[in-house]
């Protein structure tokens, strides 16, 4: 029953990773998914956030307007980590709801947690193993520009927000580099998942 953590920069290709394991078997307990589980219209994390940065940060719907909030962090270390203290304590308490549920289900299970900020918020955790998905910087800007439509200026930015390459890789047991091919991405998971059943 191992549990795996699978980290890696802004468009590094988590996603795509991730996809490929739980086409394997894994099961995926997503961060991303519980922050927005979590931060839904009313629910106490949403009135939370909009306490501590203002009514601003919520559409007339109650909705949390991530374009406002995500205007305030990104350049705000101090504002960040306001958000993070907010954010991350919660997203720990579920997801370890989510891990004990998925092992009650299937005890023999390979739990796959997709975590953006793990080096962040929760690297020293009891993990079984540690898998990094990685491609160099510019790559990543590269994709954030052509595939998510974002100005160079914000997709550095957003790259700098993050920790970096080299604190990423240092906690790597299992490194993914995605700078290739779709194929070749896919067969460097297809062995991982070997090693992870063996």
């Amino acid at each position: 029953m191992p549990l795996i953590a699978l980290t890696g920069g802004i468009a590094a290709g988590k996603s795509t990773v991730s996809e490929r394991l739980a086409h394997h078997g894994a099961v995926i307990v997503d961060a991303d998914g519980i922050v927005r589980d979590l931060q839904r219209p009313g629910a106490p994390v949403t009135r939370e956030i909009a306490d501590v940065f203002g009514a601003d940060v919520l559409t007339d719907d109650g909705e949390l307007d991530r374009a406002v909030l995500g205007a305030i962090v990104f350049s705000d270390p101090e504002a960040r980590a306001r958000l993070n203290a907010i954010v991350h304590p919660a997203v720990r308490a579920e997801s370890d709801r989510r891990f004990r549920a998925a092992f009650a289900a299937n005890p023999g299970a390979v739990v796959v947690y997709d975590v953006p900020l793990l080096v962040e918020a929760r690297v020293d955790d009891p993990w079984d193993r540690i898998v990094v998905v990685h491609a160099p910087a510019a790559l990543r800007s590269r994709r954030l520009v052509e595939l998510r439509g974002m100005s160079p200026e914000e997709a550095a930015g957003r790259i700098a927000a993050q920790v970096s390459d080299e604190a990423r890789l240092a906690i790597a047991d299992d490194v993914i580099d995605t700078s290739g091919s779709l194929a070749d991405t896919h067969a460097q998971v297809d062995r991982l998942w070997e090693r992870l059943r063996g």
